[in-house]
């Protein structure tokens, strides 16, 4: 359903694709070559880092019609404003496009947990390409329009309908399992689709909860390196839930009901600007 000559399409198709590839390479190393640890750090991260600069190097090499340049964000709660990253932006949307796909990664550890708050997010930012792609909508709540995003929507909404029927087989108990094919894909894509549209602070509020996972397994990394001692009870932080007593559906359940509130609050802020 999809406008196959627009080029952000195709920069968000190729990017999942990409990031896919490396995760089922991982998985493939560890499933059937039976390598403990997978595809190392030292692999996969620059792998990882050069899908995000590939996005930043077309988008800047073939900026698309809108009202803000290549390298610039937008800011929430602001009407008209933006941040320009200058030659910064290529950094930053390595940071973006790979934060998002390892914090994906690192949610994906119990049934279901992952594939049903990638939905929410996709769901999301689905309703965030339609509203700037649409010329009277984006005039009405003051948003910069960005012609090309409406074919983001397809996208979003494609991710979406996989992310539901995979979580159709993978609620608890389940029956298959996602891995670093489909965490880091789904990751990837929804960084890539926040750096299209210029919302990349917004990805912050959205994936709060992937956001929350990354951090926890950061602070605790950190806390036990310098103090010799544990912050969460076992990181990423669902399981320090899981250890505090809550059963494996309950953890699940509420990270969803956190995931749609962030969702519903990132959606607010485009009548709040």
């Amino acid at each position: 359903m999809g406008n196959f000559h627009s080029r952000p399409l195709w920069i968000a198709v190729g990017a999942t694709v990409f990031l896919g590839l490396i995760g089922l390479l991982d998985d493939w190393l560890r499933v059937v070559k039976g390598l403990r640890k997978g595809l190392l750090a030292a692999t996969s991260w620059p792998g990882r880092s050069r899908s995000g600069s590939r996005s930043a190097r077309r988008l800047l090499l073939w900026p698309e019609p809108g009202g803000l340049p290549p390298t610039a964000i937008q800011v929430p709660f602001l009407k008209f404003r933006w941040f320009d990253f200058g030659w910064l932006f290529l950094p930053f949307v390595v940071l973006v496009i790979t934060g998002s796909s390892n914090a994906v990664n690192l949610t994906d550890g119990l049934d279901g947990l992952a594939s049903g708050l990638v939905a929410i997010a996709a769901l999301a930012f689905a309703g965030m390409c339609y509203l700037g792609g649409h010329a009277k909508f984006s005039e009405y709540l003051n948003l910069v329009y960005l012609p090309y995003s409406g074919e983001l929507t397809v996208f979003c909404a494609a991710v979406v309908g996989a992310a539901l029927g995979f979580l159709w087989y993978n609620c608890h108990p389940a029956d298959v399992f996602m891995g670093d094919t489909g965490s880091l894909a789904l990751g990837g894509a929804l960084g890539t689709v926040a750096v299209l549209i210029k919302r990349e602070l917004w990805l912050v509020m959205v994936g709060g909860v992937f956001v929350a996972e990354a951090l926890s397994v950061m602070i605790q990394v950190a806390s036990f390196r310098l103090f010799k001692r544990r912050v969460f009870r076992m990181s990423p932080l669902h399981h320090h839930f899981e250890l505090c007593g809550w059963a494996e559906s309950r953890v699940v359940l509420r990270f969803y009901i956190i995931g749609a509130l962030l969702a519903l609050l990132a959606l607010s802020t485009y009548k709040l600007q």
